[in-house]
């Protein structure tokens, strides 16, 4: 007899869960501390280190004056260099679209939950056919990704969701689960290292391919 599914709703974090923009993410970056002559981050690990929500604290982290240029200006100018050749530097994780097409088969709704501006988001599911794996696209109405907390809150409330499990890559993610009452998964393919979301005390798997097995087990 084939077991029910643990959750009926799924809702996915997209960057760097669903969407492998860490590396450009840290190109970007770079490109920007280059300009003003302030010290680059070596590699991955070194992004890891000051990544942070919410973002205007990884600002200061990389070590941008706010008395010189105001978070405002330096996030617009990271989200124009971002979305410039984008399309040639990021890609979605390997097996995402996997781990996406056997949940919806299961017939578990997935919805996608994202601090990126709502647009923008859109625009690069576009570059990807998975927009029919989701029933919801959720972001946020400007480009500063302070929290996606709220909409998180109006969409559960709205849909009277109670048995969901939030995906994603960084401890912020967890902080959304558990503020709208809902359990966690973590993956550590993203913005944070493994050893950071293990601090958080949910279950943290290696590969997005073992997502589907995890929840439809």
């Amino acid at each position: 007899m084939k077991k029910q599914p643990q959750y009926s709703h799924v809702i996915w974090d997209w960057n760097g869960t669903l969407f492998d923009d860490v590396n450009w993410c840290l190109k970007v970056i770079n490109t920007m501390l280059t300009k003003r002559g302030i010290k680059k981050l070596h590699d991955i690990s070194d992004y890891h280190d000051v990544f942070c929500f919410p973002i205007i604290e990884y600002y200061r982290n990389v070590g941008f004056d706010f008395e010189r240029e105001s978070f405002e200006t330096l996030a617009a100018e990271f989200i124009s260099l971002y979305h410039f050749n984008k399309s040639g530097n990021c890609k979605l994780h390997t097996n995402a679209e996997t781990a996406l097409s056997s949940i919806f088969e299961s017939g578990v709704s997935q919805t996608i939950l994202s601090a990126s501006e709502i647009n923008n988001l859109i625009s690069q599911l576009n570059e990807f056919d998975i927009s029919n794996y989701f029933d919801e696209i959720l972001g946020i109405s400007d480009i500063y990704a302070k929290s996606k907390l709220d909409i998180g809150r109006d969409y559960t409330t709205r849909k009277s969701i109670k048995n969901a499990v939030l995906i994603g890559d960084t401890k912020h993610d967890y902080e959304v689960a558990m503020a709208l009452g809902i359990d966690c998964i973590l993956i550590p393919n993203g913005h944070q290292s493994k050893s950071a979301l293990l601090l958080c005390g949910v279950p943290v798997l290696d590969d997005i391919s073992r997502v589907a097995k995890h929840i439809l087990a």
